[in-house]
């Protein structure tokens, strides 16, 4: 409906302005569109300029912008609206109009051909050999605008819009000149700010901006995103319209629900369009998804609605935004991801986009995307996020605390059970090399350990349970070996030693009598470069000094005086139900 109503003023408007055209000595004007968006409307025009001369930019009121050719006398601007058609270089509904129908110029920057400029004069060519038509236009040169009084500056101000006031107040408070509220009302404290302005800028402190001093504000507002080449870009399988960076970014893939657009030049930009159908489920299994992704770091705000996400994530490196909303059966959103440092860019950016972004009809195909290109690290296309390391641990007791090494929650930003549920340290012994964790959320441990009082007999069959590939096998595994001895290499109470060959992922798991007590825990092998050890030799906190560092913090383990043994199947069971993977991040 909306479309047909545009269409209809559009029809109305191209018959009232060529009666006009037709009946008034005005210069004549050959206007090819209209937007309701300034941004959409200089984006239209540097696509025009880039083939052709005389491109123009008026503003119509009512918040519409026009494109225009000209100014031309009539008989000229009617043979290039017609060649210009004829060619496909210009919409078919293109129409004459006149000055009358326009406002004020807002491009060229600075130009002001409303104010009794000249005609052009284009010369019209007939390629005899090609039998196209071709037109050589030849175009005045532009006067400089002339600077204005206090009174002129004041008359041209007060043509300006309510809207067009508020963007100069927005400039004024970029530029660090203006700290109110952006209300499109010139009061003392605008006044005030552009006298300033104008005091820094080399110009008279008059507080009333003249159109030159106007345009030169936008200009310095705008300097910053020269070559981002921000267009508007729409999706037609993604069912979404909005501005993008095409100066450092391209169209990479589609992998649904995203449409990928990666970096081009040296700056680590990356632009995601998300589409896809689906309910308030989806929406939310979405924005788990994404925060499993490299492009959204762990740190920065995240807000969830019942129909609606946004995520910030910032590390050392880039500053990444995501929003996504539910509407009809459709969740539609973007992510921009830009290099941490250049926060006025990304910010001016990012704020184009969000006024920018525009729901269209249809969703992306769930069979989009390269199925060659699969990876168990990648979703969509996109690198799924690695802890820093991972190393096993066991649950103590039914509240879920965890008992693990020390190297596993060193110098962590996050620190994670089973991947999902995050911990605290609570105890943090480096002399014994054991950390204690709480669950940040409530657990239920499918088994706890009991933790044995006193040692098995020297050679006794071991084994410890752990996450040997570091979660790469989605579940702990068993590493069978035999006690060595009940103390260190140099006689140290309460370690153990032991002959099995575990894998780094190992450390921190329990370490497992034949009855299925828990003896110890496996310590990471040491990193000194003076002594190697041989691969089988390794050690083991025992279960003494591990349930004497719990009772201090209030844990009270259970204990076990041994029993009967267990089948090494029965045994595994048991481990898998107790045995964590404790995830660094």
């Amino acid at each position: 409906m909306l479309r047909i109503l545009l269409s209809l003023i559009i029809s109305i408007t191209f018959f009232i302005s060529a009666a006009s055209a037709q009946s008034s000595n005005d210069t004549v004007w050959v206007q090819l569109e209209a937007q309701p968006s300034l941004t959409v409307a200089q984006d239209r025009i540097r696509g025009y300029a880039a083939t052709m001369q005389d491109v123009n930019g008026f503003a119509l009121g009512g918040g519409w912008y026009a494109v225009a050719l000209g100014p031309y006398v009539r008989e000229d601007a009617e043979r290039v609206l017609q060649v210009y058609r004829s060619e496909g270089l210009i919409p078919i509904d293109s129409y004459l109009a006149v000055s009358a129908d326009y406002r004020s110029q807002f491009w060229p920057v600075g130009a002001n051909l409303l104010a009794g400029v000249a005609p052009a004069s284009p010369q019209v060519t007939q390629d005899t050999e090609a039998d196209t038509t071709v037109v050589v236009e030849t175009q005045p040169e532009e006067p400089e605008l002339p600077d204005e009084t206090v009174r002129e500056a004041r008359a041209s101000e007060a043509a300006l819009s309510q809207e067009q006031k508020k963007q100069l107040q927005v400039y004024l408070q970029w530029g660090g000149y203006y700290n109110s509220g952006i209300d499109g009302a010139f009061g003392r404290g605008t006044r005030n700010s552009m006298a300033a302005w104008q005091a820094d800028n080399g110009f008279e402190a008059t507080g009333v901006l003249t159109t030159r001093q106007r345009d030169t504000l936008r200009s310095q507002y705008f300097a910053i995103l020269e070559g981002m080449d921000l267009k508007l870009v729409t999706d037609a399988d993604a069912g979404i319209e909005l501005q993008i960076p095409t100066g450092v970014v391209r169209k990479a893939a589609t992998e649904y629900p995203f449409v990928r657009y990666e970096a081009k030049t040296d700056v680590p930009a990356t632009v995601l369009l998300i589409s896809q159908a689906g309910d308030q489920n989806t929406l939310f299994g979405l924005y788990d998804i994404m925060q499993t992704l490299e492009i959204v770091p762990l740190n920065g705000p995240r807000e969830r609605s019942k129909s609606s996400f946004t995520l910030v994530g910032e590390n050392a490196d880039i500053i990444s935004y995501t929003q996504a909303a539910l509407e009809d059966g459709e969740i539609k959103g973007f992510t921009l991801v830009w290099p941490a440092g250049d926060d006025e860019r990304r910010t001016r950016i990012l704020n184009e986009m969000k006024a920018s972004f525009t729901r269209m009809e249809g969703s992306l195909d769930p069979a989009a995307g390269d199925d060659d290109a699969q990876s168990i690290d990648l979703i969509a296309g996109l690198q799924v996020r690695k802890p820093r390391l991972s190393r096993s641990g066991f649950f103590v007791d039914n509240r879920g605390h965890v008992v693990t090494t020390v190297e596993a929650v060193s110098a962590c930003e996050k620190i994670t059970l089973e991947g999902e549920y995050e911990a605290d340290v609570t105890i943090l012994d480096e002399t014994l090399g054991i950390a204690i964790l709480s669950p940040k959320s409530a657990l239920a441990p499918m088994s706890v350990a009991s933790l044995r009082a006193g040692a098995p007999r020297l050679k006794s069959d071991v084994a410890v349970s752990g996450y040997s590939y570091e979660g790469a096998l989605g579940a702990p595994t068993m590493t069978f070996g035999q006690l060595s001895d009940v103390r260190g290499l140099g006689g140290e109470q309460e370690l153990a030693r032991l002959a099995l060959a575990p894998q780094p992922g190992d450390a921190g798991g329990p370490v497992f009598d034949t009855a299925g007590s828990v003896f110890g825990m496996l310590l990471p092998r040491a990193s000194d470069s003076a002594q190697q050890l041989p691969g089988e030799v390794n050690f083991a906190v025992n279960a003494d000094a591990i349930r004497t560092l719990l009772e201090q913090e209030g844990i009270a383990p259970n204990v076990s005086e041994g029993g009967n043994v267990m089948a090494p199947e029965d045994l595994t069971k048991k481990a898998s139900g107790m045995t964590v993977l404790v995830s660094c991040w």
